[in-house]
């Protein structure tokens, strides 16, 4: 039975980790595209709290704060995925995009400058440069979850990504890997200041010397050549 004592121990957990939540909300919100709610992601992160408090088994060995902390950004990230960012217009284009980038890949023998895909697509580079705006505000961060060893989460397939579990496998992971360091210079630094120094798109800007929305177009162009790599394999 619940007791009153138990539902104030209960009360007091959650009121004691709140600002645990708020913290990995405010981290994965600078993350995201500016639409992305605060609050949303907050409310999220409580779901999580209470299933960890729920769920938790001291027996295990595991410290409850980890195990809560777990729990809140899995529930955070399976919210994002949970919605629909990309109208089928742009989905269509980025699945476009994708095709034209392995293609000229393929038949240059180097990553394709941006005015060769532009111009494959049959756009100028304003054009070429406001799709991959689209398209980054649907990818939120799928590579921040493909890099992450044994990670358990997949992503939705949002516009033509494989599962995650798929992509870590073996010579699948090999192939990540190694499309990663193919990647011109600069799209190769953006994406380890992103994912492995954990620099926010404003950090990032300042090291490139360009505005927070080109980061947000560099992103979505290397994660459409990994793609197109990896579609390969």
């Amino acid at each position: 039975m619940y007791t009153a004592q138990g539902r104030m121990e209960h009360q007091s957990q959650l009121e004691a980790y709140l600002p645990m939540v708020r913290r990995q909300a405010l981290a994965l919100q600078v993350k995201l595209p500016a639409g992305v709610d605060l609050d949303d992601l907050i409310q999220a992160g409580i779901v999580g709290l209470l299933e960890a408090l729920g769920r938790f088994d001291a027996s295990q060995g595991a410290q409850f704060t980890t195990f809560a902390s777990q729990r809140v950004r899995g529930a955070m990230l399976d919210e994002l995925r949970s919605r629909d960012w990309l109208p089928r217009s742009v989905r269509r284009q980025a699945r476009a995009l994708d095709e034209a980038t392995r293609e000229l890949q393929q038949r240059l023998g180097r990553p394709p400058e941006e005015h060769e895909i532009a111009e494959a697509l049959d756009m100028d580079l304003v054009s070429y440069r406001r799709l991959l705006s689209d398209v980054n505000n649907g990818q939120l961060m799928p590579f921040e979850e493909l890099l992450a060893e044994g990670n358990e989460h997949r992503f939705s397939d949002q516009i033509g990504m494989a599962p995650l579990a798929e992509l870590l496998d073996g010579e699948r992971r090999e192939a990540l890997v190694a499309a990663i360091a193919e990647l011109p210079e600069r799209e190769k630094l953006l994406m380890a200041l992103y994912y492995q120094e954990e620099l926010n798109l404003k950090e990032i800007g300042a090291v490139l010397g360009v505005s927070e929305s080109r980061v947000c177009q560099i992103h979505s162009q290397a994660v459409s050549r990994l793609r197109a790599r990896l579609s390969e394999h």
